[in-house]
C-alpha cells in the first residue's frame, strides 16, 4: 500500500482527491487536510509515501513545502496554475495534475508512483473501471511538459504528428516545430493517453488523429512515411479495424 497525503486550502478539491485514492486498492488515505504545516509534519515523521499537494496555500506554499520536506516523500503536485511546473519539476516532483482533475489523468499520476515505489505490483495492477464521460480531459486542451535543452517547454496533445525514438533522444514532430527532448520512448509512451496515441515500432509513436492513411505495413502522416514493426503490428491493426465502417 501506498500511504497519501492530500494537502489543500480548498475543501471540494479535497473530496476530490479523497474520492478518487477510494477508487485505488493499492492507495491508503493518511489524511486529507488544508492544513499544510500539518502534512509536514506527518512527511517529516515518515507517515507518508506520496503527497497530493496543492500550490497555492496561505501558510505555507507547495513549493516551500517541497523544499522543506526534502524529498522525504514522492509529490504530485495539483493546481490550475501551469506556470509553476517548471519549478515543481526542478525540485523532482513526480508529476503534475492541474485543476480540475480527471479521474484517468490522476489514474496515471499514481502509476508512476507506484512503478517507482513498487514496480513489480504496478506492472499487475488492472486498471479500473473508465470515469463517467464528464470526468474524461477534454484532448484538445490537455497537455504535456517536456524538457528541453534549456527549458521545460509546454506541448498540447492535438499538436503532436509522432513520435520518433532516436540513439539518446526522442524527437517529437508537431503540426508547428519538431522538439528534441533527452527522454526515452517508453517514458513517453506512458505520458500520453492511449486512446489518442499508439506506438507502432520500436522507434516510433503515432498520433491516430494524425494518420492520413495506411499502405499495408506503412503510416503516412503528411509526407513522413512510417512503418509498422512486426511486434506491434498486431495491437495497431485491432485498433485501426474498431474504426473501419
Amino acid at each position: 500500500m501506498i500511504r497519501c497525503l492530500v494537502v489543500d486550502d480548498e475543501p471540494l478539491a479535497l473530496n476530490i482527491l479523497e474520492d478518487y485514492i477510494a477508487k485505488m486498492p493499492f492507495l491508503q488515505l493518511v489524511k486529507a487536510t488544508t492544513n499544510p504545516i500539518e502534512a509536514l509534519t506527518l512527511v517529516q515523521g515518515g507517515e507518508a509515501d506520496l503527497v497530493f499537494l496543492d500550490v497555492q496555500m496561505p501558510e505555507l506554499t507547495g513549493i516551500q513545502f517541497l523544499k522543506i520536506a526534502n524529498g522525504k516523500a514522492k509529490v504530485i503536485l495539483t493546481t490550475a496554475y501551469p506556470q509553476y511546473a517548471l519549478e515543481g519539476y526542478e525540485l523532482d516532483v513526480v508529476d503534475y495534475l492541474l485543476k480540475p482533475i480527471a479521474f484517468d489523468r490522476f489514474y496515471k499520476a499514481v502509476q508512476k508512483v507506484q512503478g517507482i515505489i513498487n514496480p513489480t505490483a504496478a506492472a499487475n495492477t488492472p486498471a479500473p473501471a473508465a470515469a463517467p464521460a464528464q470526468q474524461q480531459p477534454d484532448f484538445l486542451s490537455d497537455f504535456i511538459f517536456v524538457k528541453t535543452e534549456h527549458k521545460i517547454q509546454k506541448l498540447y496533445l492535438h499538436d503532436i504528428l509522432f513520435i520518433e525514438g532516436l540513439k539518446d533522444y526522442i524527437s517529437i514532430f508537431t503540426t508547428n516545430e519538431r522538439i528534441i527532448t533527452l527522454q526515452n520512448m517508453k517514458k513517453m509512451e506512458d505520458a500520453l493517453p492511449e486512446k489518442h496515441f499508439i506506438r507502432v515500432h520500436r522507434s516510433y509513436i503515432v498520433s491516430l488523429d494524425k494518420i492520413d492513411s495506411i499502405e499495408r505495413s506503412r503510416i503516412f502522416i503528411g509526407d513522413k512515411i512510417i512503418p509498422v514493426g512486426d511486434t506491434y503490428r498486431d495491437d495497431f491493426f485491432r485498433i485501426i479495424d474498431g474504426k473501419n465502417v
